[in-house]
């Protein structure tokens, strides 16, 4: 069943050596290397781990991943054992099962008296019993069944599926007293207002508790209509229109409510992205640096002023006061001055601006991106070691700007490129260390011999797959917790929104769930953009809570899921892909969304063209007119084969196959006539265009993290690195 990564003999790009280093002058640079022994002292403790509390142990979770048939013969026997908390979930899961295939008399049998066996999902079991009793037509006996549980359990989640159904105007208004957040109430709302529109309390909930869903930007724009709508009704309008990005709107809703900082914030900045009144922003702006002078909003309000000034030097002043008030802000403004003094011809103020930007403020991500900058400029010119001494501070200072990883990598080159060897080898197990997650740590990976493929081989690279099951949520009631393992998606799902009351401020374990009950629902971007997200977080009680969920490998693995495995499988086979590679790049294209689509109408999981799929078809023997495109199995069939194709291109060098996937064969046709070619790195930085750059790193990046989170020999030896601290021999 395991397989070893494999590899094969490919040619490679344009015929030259993938690895060649950078011809520059051999110096020797004695002092640059000494605190790269620093950083892997850094680095300590920090290996991933899959906490024993992340996975429930258990016979029956494993299961949900299979189909009703696969599973349905080990649940009966699990089922059929003493009593057992599995006895319990192989019960109401192969019940659930029968429901599902309309074998509601063996359900039946199974869900009778569990309740009292299995009290956390005792209301479930009572509406699955009811689910089963009508489709056996004893519609009588399903109606006491929901009663029962109105009854019996109140204050459940579950209540409101029962109410629900049993459909009755008195029973619906419980649902809405005291179940707003439930998503069956807000379709019981959905209905009233259908019937009559002119009910704004109804639509104030939704409002409150179901911004985030599809339409409710119409509902907005109704209420808005109402004529007593009071002061905090329009904060709560005004907030509902800015997290679904309608900011004008947002805006005129906000000057209706209460004048706290944000509220005026968001009510120029809303005006200023909505582009309508640019004087009437700046003049909101000014209220409230005027009337809340302390706040953070009006720091930002003040760099908002800067960048609406008339003329460069005429925002100075705002960037000044943002320098002397708001330290949080500083490192922006000074990075601003700095850069209107350039523009202004003003080299020596510049240069003073940025070099308090350096002392001041190093750990900011302004002064990391100034750095580095430098260090390219120093690299282009081959002065290696003044390269190294530029980016070495980004490494140890912004540890977690993104540029910390690429830094670190190139330290490891520019040292190669010096006849450092000992130190360069240090930098690259260093970015392994401490950045395990980027795509820097892939190639480090291959500097140092390691067994993760390269450019020219990884498209033919078989590695094994193990994919997980599901993690315990770290937030939610056992009630979730047990839905959600158990895959009974539907009611998992009512059962966290009823409980999740702080959609717009979540703890990390809160979004961290959201996020799993989002890839739960096959809502793959949703998902794994809040679990993303839970990275930018800034309080210091925040941070270290992320911290320790990144430790984690099922957090990893949730930022990396892996839906479609089946289709990913058939296809790569057929094709002679990596499926690791193929996933990769479907997450990239698409965040696994079927039916998403670019402005250029680019389709589906692999994003294929209508007319590129019109051009594949009769090459693989299909009626284009037959093709949907929005089918999981037929996009992955077409996109593979592109992939494909573009690796045929390319001599299977997956640089250049990637590239094109993006760019288009004819540019990378002409940047292969005038970039250089020899190393790899070096190609990558200088692709022209920023997008198809970032798609490269990203793709490859993506490749990566589902090698070292799925595949048990390379995670093996990732977790070794985060346990081995080599020093740097004293020069």
């Amino acid at each position: 069943m395991l397989k070893k990564l494999q590899k094969k003999q490919i040619s490679i790009m344009a015929g030259a050596a993938l690895f060649a280093f950078l011809a520059g002058a051999m110096v020797s640079a004695p002092e640059i290397g000494k605190s790269l022994g620093k950083w892997l002292k850094l680095s300590q403790n920090q290996a991933e781990q899959t906490s024993q509390g992340s996975i429930a142990q258990s016979a029956v979770f494993p299961l949900i991943s299979q189909s009703l048939p696969e599973r349905a013969a080990k649940l009966a026997a699990i089922a059929g054992q003493s009593r057992s908390p599995d006895r319990n979930r192989a019960r109401y899961l192969l019940a659930s099962d029968y429901i599902e295939r309309t074998q509601a008399q063996k359900a039946l049998a199974l869900l009778q008296g569990l309740e009292k066996d299995y009290p956390v999902l005792a209301p479930y079991i009572l509406l699955k019993q009811a689910q089963a009793e009508g489709m056996l037509g004893e519609d009588g006996k399903a109606s006491d069944l929901r009663q029962s549980v109105v009854k019996l359990y109140p204050k459940e989640a579950a209540t409101v599926k029962a109410l629900y159904l049993i459909a009755q105007p008195k029973q619906q208004e419980i649902a809405i007293a005291q179940f707003p957040a439930n998503p069956l109430t807000w379709e019981i709302i959905r209905k009233r207002l259908q019937e009559n529109p002119n009910q704004p309390q109804l639509q104030l909930i939704l409002a409150k508790y179901a911004y985030d869903q599809p339409g409710i930007v119409g509902v907005l724009d109704q209420l808005v209509k109402q004529p007593t709508l009071t002061p905090e009704d329009w904060e709560l309008i005004g907030t509902s229109y800015w997290e679904n990005s309608q900011f004008l709107k947002a805006a005129n809703a906000y000057a209706k409510a209460p004048k706290t900082s944000r509220n005026l914030y968001r009510t120029a900045r809303g005006l200023q992205v909505g582009g309508k009144d640019r004087e009437k922003a700046i003049a909101t702006y000014k209220q409230l640096v005027q009337q809340f002078p302390n706040t953070e909003e009006t720091g930002t309000a003040l760099l908002r002023l800067a960048e609406t000034a008339k003329t460069a030097k005429d925002g100075l002043p705002y960037l000044e006061q943002v320098i002397s008030k708001f330290p949080k802000q500083a490192s922006t403004a000074l990075a601003q001055k700095a850069k209107t003094l350039q523009t202004l011809k003003d080299q020596n103020l510049a240069s003073a601006a940025w070099q308090l930007l350096i002392a001041k403020y190093g750990n900011s991500d302004e002064a990391a991106e100034y750095r580095w900058k430098i260090a390219q400029d120093k690299a282009k010119a081959k002065d290696y070691v003044g390269a190294w001494q530029w980016a070495e501070p980004i490494v140890t200072n912004n540890p977690n700007h993104i540029l910390a990883p690429r830094a670190g990598f190139w330290v490891g080159k520019w040292a190669a490129s010096l006849g450092k060897q000992q130190e360069s080898q240090t930098a690259y197990e260093y970015v392994i260390t401490q950045f395990p997650y980027s795509y820097y740590a892939w190639r480090a990976a291959t500097m140092l011999g390691l067994n993760v493929g390269n450019f020219d081989n990884v498209r033919v690279m078989n590695p094994e797959i193990i994919t997980p099951q599901r993690p315990v949520p770290p937030a939610g009631s056992e009630t979730f917790k047990e839905l959600y393992l158990l895959g009974q998606d539907r009611d998992a799902w009512l059962q966290w929104q009823t409980e999740f009351q702080n959609k717009l401020q979540p703890t990390v374990a809160e979004q961290f769930t959201e996020g799993l009950m989002h890839l739960a629902r096959g809502e793959n971007l949703i998902g794994i953009d809040k679990i993303s997200k839970l990275e930018d977080r800034e309080t210091p009680a925040e941070l270290a809570q992320y911290e320790a969920l990144s430790k984690q490998i099922t957090y990893w693995q949730a930022r990396y899921p892996f839906p479609y495995f089946r289709e990913i499988q058939k296809w790569s086979t057929e094709r002679q892909l990596n499926p690791l590679l193929v996933t990769a790049l479907m997450r990239q294209e698409s965040r696994f969304e079927p039916k998403i689509k670019s402005v250029a109408d680019a389709t589906g999981l692999m994003q294929v063209l209508p007319s590129t799929a019109k051009w594949i078809a009769p090459q693989i023997k299909v009626d284009s007119k037959t093709i949907n495109l929005e089918n999981p199995n037929e996009n992955i069939m077409l996109g593979t084969w592109y992939l494909d194709h573009t690796h045929e291109q390319y001599n299977n060098n997956s640089l250049l196959a990637i590239a094109s996937y993006n760019a288009g064969p004819g540019n990378v046709s002409k940047w292969l006539q005038t970039l250089t070619t020899k190393d790899p790195d070096e190609f990558v930085e200088q692709i022209p265009f920023d997008e198809t750059k970032n798609y490269v790193r990203q793709v490859f990046g993506n490749y990566w993290n589902y090698l070292r989170l799925y595949n048990p020999e390379i995670s093996g030896i990732v977790a070794k690195y985060s346990t081995t601290h080599p020093k740097l021999p004293s020069q």
